[in-house]
């Protein structure tokens, strides 16, 4: 199932052995490699460490009441796992990184983004123009295989103009064109009449 990214900020995470929250979601982390979200850091007063995380391959079920896990044994404090801490430290932000194209030309930023809940791979950016082009235009949605590069000051993405090869217009030459509905000027209807 696709969902928005934002959906996800604030879902209470649900214990199975308990019945009880345990915590909130508040950011994901997210890898820049493969646009993956391998964790969400939680926030709540039952949390034994503080920054706790909930990787995603423990969540048993994704539902209205929110994320469902067996028990708090599956939050994870920073040091619990490797890959978890690395993401942390880098502090990769998806929400608001400026999007260009392989020319350079800017798109806009990154306002949110679509996910599918059964791998937590983000498929698509919605990326936002600026103030003065959003007032007509309502934004783009990017689609992961358009995105060539993620470097620390944005995603770069395939651009969709084609170059073209610029060539002089010719001019048209007014007696080109031959409207079929109009004789031309200067002839004469011939007639049928025999002259003697």
């Amino acid at each position: 199932m696709l969902v928005l990214g934002t959906r996800l900020k604030d879902t209470p995470v649900m214990s199975l052995q308990t019945g009880t929250r345990l915590a909130t979601t508040s950011t994901p982390l997210i890898n820049p490699a493969n646009l993956k979200i391998i964790a969400f850091e939680l926030e709540g007063p039952l949390l034994a460490e503080k920054p706790s995380f909930l990787r995603v391959a423990d969540i048993r079920e994704l539902s209205g009441v929110g994320m469902i896990i067996d028990s708090n044994d599956e939050l994870l404090g920073l040091d619990d796992v490797i890959k978890i801490k690395e993401l942390y430290e880098l502090d990769f932000k998806l929400i608001g990184m400026n999007v260009i194209d392989e020319h350079k030309k800017k798109l806009g930023k990154v306002d949110n983004y679509t996910l599918e809940t059964g791998s937590f791979v983000i498929e698509q950016l919605n990326v936002k123009h600026g103030i003065l082009r959003g007032l007509t235009d309502t934004g783009l949605l990017i689609h992961r295989s358009q995105i060539t590069e993620i470097n620390d000051n944005a995603i770069i993405v395939k651009s969709t103009a084609k170059k073209i090869r610029v060539e002089p217009v010719m001019e048209a030459v007014r007696h080109e064109y031959v409207n079929p509905f109009r004789r031309p000027a200067g002839q004469p209807e011939q007639t049928t009449d025999a002259q003697s």
